[in-house]
């Protein structure tokens, strides 16, 4: 069926809480965020640290958190307060969904337990970020992205040949779990429209991570006992990079049978294809480190055009090696709309990325700029049936901040102060 482009988003009508910081329980409601839901981030007076980090035109509005948090409204409550707690239990009986990264002794201080909140809302999904698992001896460990890539396996990976363990220069773990976050969000959702019934759910990092690294790293030892070594030869091998050519970088992947036919005919050596070492996709993987020493030999004979139109030919995916500030140019994803401008009333005009996931009318991108800290506080206090002066009142008493979309926000050490208060990321 082809969409006419008035359909609604897939999410809509789906309200979801977003009580998590920094990366990962942000990311995961932006998702959502992006695919239609309602999404009510519920921040600490002084806001989520990642208001804080980057170069920001104004204060409290960082690059990232402008990323992480697109599509959403903010209401500013202070949990410790317990008329603000009464303000935060009518939001989550209105609500389908809670996403939090509350360590959990932080989440029972503040009455926060999975088992009070399907009390107060039974169709409740109660989506909790872990740094590690419940049930083992980490439970209560902080975890970090970094932490994370190092209890997983992926730091170790990144140092072949016995180097030095690295991170990814990305905070990879922090946006997988997002992924995997949204992903059991919406398993619960559809679980509850066959039971009626909201249920608890736990995303923990270190697990989530471990099988993440697990896939193609297990090896022989996904045998009881083992048959052979841990890992991915074609990615162990040292030779596994973006090949340098006469002009720049490119990076390729030659991978089937004919392909390899096709790339050795190009340099030359079209013999090759019939050597045993390099006739079936087995042989290849145990003798990839010869096979890439070629390529890296080879490439830097001619330049990445010219490359690029040799293996668009023989039908084997390549691309030059883009800076991040070239995805802005890249004509591919000026054609396809991918970036569009949004402007923001307080930190200007915006160049943000739409959803990469094409719902058939693309009416899925998030409609709503990111949050001013407070900017929808009296809106969604009275869509939870307060009046005016009840609102008064507890914006008066500090229970509730409201912020019109230019004022100014509190400092990252004022927001650090308080991390440990019941605002701090799991991790």
């Amino acid at each position: 069926m082809v969409l006419t482009g008035n359909e609604p988003s897939p999410l809509a009508g789906l309200r979801v809480v977003d009580l998590s910081t920094t990366f990962m329980g942000p990311y995961c409601a932006a998702i959502l965020a992006q695919w239609g839901a309602d999404v009510i981030k519920a921040e600490a007076p002084e806001g989520d640290v990642l208001r804080y980090v980057g170069d920001a035109k104004v204060p409290g509005m960082g690059p990232i958190f402008l990323n992480a948090n697109r599509g959403k409204r903010s209401i500013a409550i202070d949990l410790k307060d317990g008329a603000a707690r009464d303000v935060f239990a009518r939001l989550v009986e209105s609500a389908d969904v809670l996403v939090h990264n509350l360590r959990p002794r932080a989440a029972a201080r503040l009455g926060l337990t999975p088992e009070r909140m399907l009390a107060l809302n039974g169709r409740l999904v109660y989506c909790a970020f872990r740094g590690f698992g419940s049930g083992g001896p980490y439970e209560n460990r902080p975890a970090y992205d970094d932490v994370i890539q190092g209890a997983s396996g992926m730091a170790a990976v990144q140092g072949v040949n016995g180097e030095r363990p690295a991170y990814w220069r990305s905070a990879a773990a922090d946006k997988t779990m997002g992924i995997f976050g949204a992903a059991a969000v919406l398993a619960a959702v559809h679980g509850r429209t066959v039971t009626g019934r909201g249920r608890a759910i736990e995303v923990p990092m270190f697990e989530s991570m471990a099988s993440f690294m697990l896939l193609e790293q297990q090896g022989g030892w996904i045998f009881d006992p083992p048959s052979g070594p841990t890992g991915y030869p074609r990615t162990e091998s040292p030779y596994r990079k973006p090949f340098r050519t006469r002009d720049g970088y490119l990076a390729v992947m030659v991978y089937t049978d004919e392909q390899w036919r096709s790339f050795f005919a190009a340099i030359g050596e079209p013999a090759l294809a019939d050597d045993p070492r390099y006739r079936t996709i087995g042989t290849r993987t145990v003798h990839i480190d010869d096979l890439y020493s070629l390529m890296d030999d080879h490439l830097t004979r001619r330049t990445t055009a010219e490359w690029q139109e040799v293996f668009e030919r023989a039908d084997i995916a390549s691309s030059k090696v883009n800076a991040i500030q070239d995805l802005f140019d890249d004509e591919h994803l000026v054609a396809t709309g991918f970036f569009e401008s949004v402007d923001h009333p307080s930190a200007g005009r915006l160049r943000m990325a739409r959803s990469p996931v094409d719902m058939g009318d693309r009416a899925t991108a998030a409609t709503r700029h990111p949050p001013c800290l407070g900017e929808h506080t009296v809106e969604v206090a009275r869509e939870l049936g307060y009046d005016d002066a009840a609102i008064a009142d507890l914006v008066g008493r500090g229970a509730l901040v409201a912020m019109k979309p230019a004022q100014r926000v509190a400092e990252p050490a004022q927001a650090a102060d308080r991390a440990e208060e019941g605002h701090a990321p799991v991790q």
